[in-house]
């Protein structure tokens, strides 16, 4: 009878049912001398961690808000890291819910804000199985085996965001000499970098993210490898590239990101066509340089980018190759310019997925550069109420600003927006006059001048 109790006691234990709410994890390298400011520490995500922990979990903020809040920089969001596992975090919190199934987190929402929070996860040397799904090449597939605390952080990718804080007790614990890294300015991935990328290739572009937003070098080994397995983004589902791509231009450090991708032979990967056309054109170099320094200044600035405008700006180049002859000297007709933007934009959506709510706008930018040449009376109106119109106008405002010659068109249109009705007459009759003696003089009919001397019936 004894030896039946005991061997079901075991098995309880191996099958980690014997207490459910408490995940034990080997001791834990606390750190007591650096203390986080508890007002900068977002008061939803202390609630959680807080409810978390009184109802018999083990609970901590991690990643990359610890990390900026130990280098002063305002996090941009709060994560959670708990022994609860999804089921359990969405019963403690009613307003929440179970997301994703290759890594199984919940959202808890608090009005407009979100507090991801996620079950620690464990050491997979089994094969593939309900919880656990890895492909041939190593990318992971599934990853939904839970673990220890020590086992959670061993898994995560960059020893900065491997950094857990308590903040009910004070403590921070760091299993992987993260604190070291922040201090030497490092980007480092933890493990063996080859393995690390071939389970996924994504990280090889959150390093470079990390390294411009941060202004850290990336570590000799993890940076070597980025050149070796960079070819493995081509697995990544597109629909994922693009939200990378909006992670990495769109954080206030685009040119730095550019230029770090480029280093790397990432920029090909994203965007093969620009990348071609980056190599022999100085102009295109220009172009993307200039327009994604507009995109940190706007980001400072407390301005919005939006997404169609970065995009018709990455894709800019590919377009005007595509074109019979240069937009200024030959402006294609609109149907044309349609044809071939789709053709640009399903060409990349191979490699970033880029969603309609998008790609119809790109297409209005770029329709708008033929139409502001357009000045005629009722579409030079039609075109000022477009909704379009003040992003077609700014993406002029790139154009000449790297060099290309308008005839001043940004100018006429900037003077065409602050003027009054009369004077919007004028301009109009000014343009249709000067290309009727332009049309003349290109056919060798001078126009016709009466002299004062000139008989009336001459």
């Amino acid at each position: 009878m004894l030896k039946k109790f005991f061997k079901k006691v075991d098995n309880l234990l191996k099958n980690n049912q014997f207490n459910k709410n408490q995940v034990t994890s080997t001791a834990a390298p606390i750190n007591t001398a650096l203390q986080l400011a508890q007002e900068h520490i977002n008061s939803h995500a202390l609630e959680i961690v807080t409810k978390l922990q009184k109802a018999g979990f083990e609970a901590y903020l991690v990643g990359g808000c610890i990390r900026d809040l130990l280098l002063g920089i305002p996090p941009k969001d709060f994560d959670v890291a708990t022994s609860a596992t999804p089921e359990q975090i969405k019963k403690l919190f009613r307003n929440s819910r179970i997301i994703g199934r290759r890594f199984k987190l919940v959202h808890v929402f608090w009005g407009k804000e979100t507090i991801e929070v996620a079950t620690f996860r464990g050491a997979h040397t089994s094969p593939n199985t309900a919880e656990h799904a890895q492909h041939a090449s190593g990318r992971i597939l599934r990853d939904n085996v839970f673990g220890t605390l020590s086992e959670d952080a061993y898994r995560r990718d960059f020893t900065i965001n491997a950094l857990y804080y308590n903040p009910n007790q004070k403590q921070l614990i760091d299993y992987v000499d993260g604190i070291e890294d922040i201090n030497s300015k490092l980007i480092k991935l933890i493990g063996n970098p080859q393995k690390r990328y071939q389970e996924d290739p994504v990280r090889m572009l959150r390093a470079v993210r990390f390294a411009a937003k941060l202004n850290f070098t990336i570590e000799a080994e993890t940076a070597a490898q980025i050149y070796e397995q960079a070819q493995l983004l081509a697995d990544i589902p597109a629909a994922r590239l693009f939200d990378e791509v909006l992670k990495l231009f769109l954080a206030n450090n685009a040119l730095k990101t550019f230029e770090l991708l480029c280093q790397y032979n990432l920029f090909a990967k994203l965007f093969p066509d620009s990348a071609a056309i980056l190599q022999q054109s100085p102009y295109t170099q220009l172009f993307l340089k200039q327009a994604l320094l507009n995109t940190d200044q706007r980001l400072t600035a407390g301005k919005t980018v939006h997404p169609a405008f970065l995009y018709a700006c990455l894709l800019w180049p590919v377009l005007l190759s595509k074109l019979a002859a240069p937009i200024t000297e030959s402006p294609p007709n609109i149907i044309e310019l349609q044809h071939i933007a789709n053709d640009v934009i399903a060409q990349q959506s191979k490699y970033t997925t880029i969603p309609k709510r998008f790609s119809i706008p790109m297409r209005e930018i770029w329709e708008c550069q033929v139409k502001l040449m357009r000045r005629q009376a009722n579409k030079a109106d039609i075109l000022l109420n477009h909704p379009r119109f003040r992003a077609g106008y700014d993406f002029l405002l790139l154009r000449e600003s790297v060099g290309e010659q308008t005839g001043q068109l940004a100018a006429w249109w900037a003077n065409y927006q602050q003027t009054d009705e009369l004077s919007r007459r004028k301009m109009i009759r000014e343009i249709a006059t000067s290309k009727k003696n332009y049309r003349q003089r290109r056919r060798g009919k001078p126009k016709f001048i009466r002299s004062n001397n000139t008989p009336n019936n001459e």
